[in-house]
């Protein structure tokens, strides 16, 4: 097998190993949803294509992670008094640990809608990162499943439970808390979990009301023009940071709030979406303090999502909003190639593979499109029970599918 390590800085982290680039977190190793070089399946049912279904107790819309044949996924029961992560063992669907990371004796209040451990951990060699929002983040060793560290002090009141998840880039471990009461960027040794640089948001909410400070998005790093950035998106504004010393490089402020879509990398651009607001932007990052009215190249409300994140594909981007409209755009100008009325519900952000964007419905409903900036064409349709809150993930050319309840590895014929 031939030995793949490509140094990228899109999705923060870089994975290594003999003859696969894992699934290591969230939105996959690039950090965009992109699953390439894999082939997927795109037909499954209950009955159909199913290598293993495993039943996951809890409530918990995290994604799996992959390291090798090792699936880890973090957990938490309905209640958030106990928060956990599984491991399943990648061939047979076996769970092998369930390890109690904290126990936590009054959980913060979290709606119905969300999950106590609905940020989806990041993984390197032997190294789980996990993390539940001010509840806790902690790093354990995936051999043995002991904990090396863990940190409780680093406040933030999420109003409805925390969404945004850890990433690495280097050393260091990001954190993002974006809460009713405080709003910062947290860089921590990955090793000792020792703060290495907190950033506190420099943006002019123009309210006091928490909860239109409040927001679920991950941060990517990517580098332009030599420069390495930490883009980190927040209600009413992003920020770029200097990943290694967190100072502040720029600024561009877009309305809106409880921005949860990781923001994009592509063609010299980056791409933020978010409620409200400007919804969907493009700004170019080569500028320094508030590029507000310098930077931004285009921007859209049509049809744009509040929750799932978008993929790039080529020159468009392509996106479904909550109630399951599918979008293509073109890059350069914003404008939409197409519209369509897909169905809905939809919370998980879609993944692409091999020419073909999966999408995976709260409802359990699953659709398989073409990647063609020219027309809509659904592929497949499928069904699995119980409904799906988790973004998809792959292990190998295979799907994994977190639903409500079961672990799910849907493999070709």
């Amino acid at each position: 097998m031939q030995k793949i390590c490509a140094a990228m800085l899109i999705g923060a982290t870089c994975s290594c190993a003999t003859g696969a680039e894992y699934w290591n977190q969230f939105r996959g190793s690039r950090g965009n949803g992109a699953a390439a070089p894999a082939s997927l399946p795109i037909k499954w049912s209950e009955s159909e294509n199913v290598a293993w279904k495993t039943a996951i107790d809890g409530k918990a819309w995290s994604s799996p992670v992959v390291w090798g044949d090792r699936i880890w996924m973090s957990n938490a029961t309905p209640d958030g008094k106990r928060l956990s992560v599984v491991c399943v063992d990648g061939s047979s669907g076996k769970i092998l640990r369930d390890v109690t990371v904290f126990e936590i004796a009054e959980p913060m209040f979290c709606i119905d809608y969300n999950s106590y451990a609905s940020p989806t951990p990041v993984i390197e060699e032997s190294r789980l990162w996990v993390h539940y929002g001010s509840a806790g983040t902690a790093c354990l060793d995936t051999t043995d499943g002991k904990i090396l560290w863990s940190r409780q002090n680093l406040p933030c009141d999420h109003l409805r439970a925390a969404g945004s998840s850890p990433i690495v880039f280097g050393d260091l471990l990001y954190l993002t808390f974006d809460g009713a009461d405080y709003q910062y960027v947290a860089a921590l040794d990955k090793k000792t979990g020792t703060t290495v640089w907190k950033k506190d948001r420099t943006i002019d909410y123009g309210t006091d009301d928490g909860d239109f400070k409040k927001s679920y998005s991950t941060p990517t790093v990517f580098e332009h023009a030599g420069r390495s950035q930490l883009l980190s998106t927040a209600s009413v504004g992003t920020e770029s940071y200097d990943p290694s010393t967190g100072e502040l490089l720029w600024t561009v402020y877009h309305g809106g709030f409880n921005a949860a879509a990781r923001p994009l990398y592509s063609h010299e651009k980056v791409f933020i979406n978010l409620q409200g607001g400007l919804c969907l932007l493009a700004v170019r990052p080569d500028g320094s303090g508030d590029v507000t009215k310098t930077h931004v190249v285009w921007d859209t409300k049509q049809s744009t999502p509040t929750r799932p994140s978008q993929l790039i594909v080529g020159d468009h981007l392509y996106m479904v909003n909550d109630k399951g409209i599918v979008s293509c755009l073109d890059l350069e100008t914003g404008k939409a190639t197409w519209t369509e009325r897909m169905g809905g519900p939809h919370t998980a952000s879609p993944i692409h593979a091999d020419g073909r964007i999966y999408f995976v419905g709260e409802d359990g409903t699953m659709r398989v499109i073409a990647a063609d900036p020219k027309a809509f064409r659904i592929l497949a349709e499928n069904q699995l029970d119980n409904g799906c809150m988790a973004s998809p993930a792959v292990i190998e050319n295979d799907l994994l599918i977190r639903t409500k309840t079961h672990l799910y590895r849907i493999a070709h014929p």
